[in-house]
């Protein structure tokens, strides 16, 4: 006599749930904006009906700012990791701006361009952004006074160095949702970043994009200046040019 077999159904933990409703959040935050993030369309993503999405986010603002937050936080660990592996600050500070320049960055842009549009109509997205800016500045700001304290770095300021470096990567990824054509961004431009945070640091010109093609993370913005022949090899403390 056949036997069936009735699937188990393997229930998730409300924090495992909760995360995976936020993920998704993200994820559609990233590609499609945050505007279409609805109990519906999250629901649709993970093949479940919109009153489950709405037991953990009874108001779908809520949800809007975690994913924006999600989606923030995961990038900011990724190019200014709070734990970060071995390696000098000039090192660290080279991946960054391999990673925060260029074409890669685009999606946080325009999510950031679309985030801060929003939140002036939205007080829990503007409460959400203001943490998120808050806590790259305090990460990147860190990393630069590590920098300081071993003597790699020279600035009287570091703060208004990391606010200074910040506030031309967000001018550059400003554009990020009309000029989609690369050729119209002239190296010049792509590199003003990082010619700033070299000025502000005390370091050699093309140092930072030297730095990030030796370990292995791409061109910083745009090829290095000419002349970086004298480069100091990674970890040694920058000389006045």
């Amino acid at each position: 006599m056949p036997s069936s077999v009735q699937r188990k159904r393997i229930r998730k933990s409300p924090a495992d749930r909760r995360a995976e409703i936020v993920d998704a959040a993200a994820t559609v935050a990233l590609t499609e904006g945050l505007e279409c993030i609805t109990l519906r369309r999250i629901g649709e993503e993970l093949d479940v009906r919109p009153g489950l999405i709405s037991h953990y986010f009874p108001a779908v603002e809520d949800l809007v700012g975690e994913a924006f937050g999600s989606a923030a936080s995961a990038e900011l660990d990724r190019l200014v990791p709070a734990d970060r592996p071995d390696g000098t600050p000039v090192q660290h500070l080279a991946r960054f701006f391999a990673h925060a320049t260029g074409e890669a960055y685009d999606d946080i842009s325009r999510l950031w361009i679309n985030a801060r549009h929003l939140s002036r109509y939205r007080p829990v997205l503007r409460d959400r952004v203001g943490t998120q800016e808050e806590a790259w500045r305090g990460r990147l700001e860190g990393l630069i006074r590590e920098g300081v304290a071993r003597g790699d770095f020279r600035t009287e300021d570091p703060y208004v160095t990391t606010v200074q470096i910040l506030v031309v990567i967000d001018g550059l990824g400003a554009h990020a949702n009309t000029d989609t054509d690369t050729s119209n961004r002239p190296p010049a431009v792509m590199r003003m970043a990082v010619a700033i945070a070299e000025r502000e640091l005390g370091l050699p010109s093309g140092m930072l994009t030297r730095l990030a093609d030796e370990l292995g993370t791409g061109p910083a913005g745009a090829p290095a200046a000419a002349g970086d022949d004298d480069l100091p090899a990674a970890g040694q403390p920058a000389t006045p040019n």
